[in-house]
């Protein structure tokens, strides 16, 4: 299987996905722990994927989403956006709209 179609099948099967460096209990970057405390205040279920356990992945996707940073966060297959993305959307309600039409 390629790594596109690896990136594919995560994005299909989780409806919020966020590729991060760490896990939520143990971000391994500022950014990565910024987005999860977004996430995690708003209190709706989510997948993650550490890159660091997956380095073709983590290339693959800088690649698939055209987005050379990370976390980056996925609702229904589609890109999100980064830490300041989500967290401007956090302040705003955004996030927690988009994730209630779950």
């Amino acid at each position: 299987m390629s790594v596109k179609e690896r990136i594919e099948e995560q994005l299909g099967s989780n409806d919020v996905l966020l590729y991060m460096k760490g896990t939520p209990d143990f971000p391994q970057c500022g950014f990565s722990g910024q987005t999860v405390a977004a996430l995690n205040a708003i209190g709706k279920p989510y997948a993650f994927v550490n890159i660091f356990e997956d380095p073709e992945i983590r290339e693959g996707l800088k690649e698939y989403s055209n987005w050379p940073t990370f976390p980056q966060l996925y609702v229904k297959g589609e890109l999100i956006g980064g830490c300041d993305i989500v967290v401007e959307m956090y302040h705003s309600g955004e996030l927690k709209s988009l994730l209630d039409e779950e």
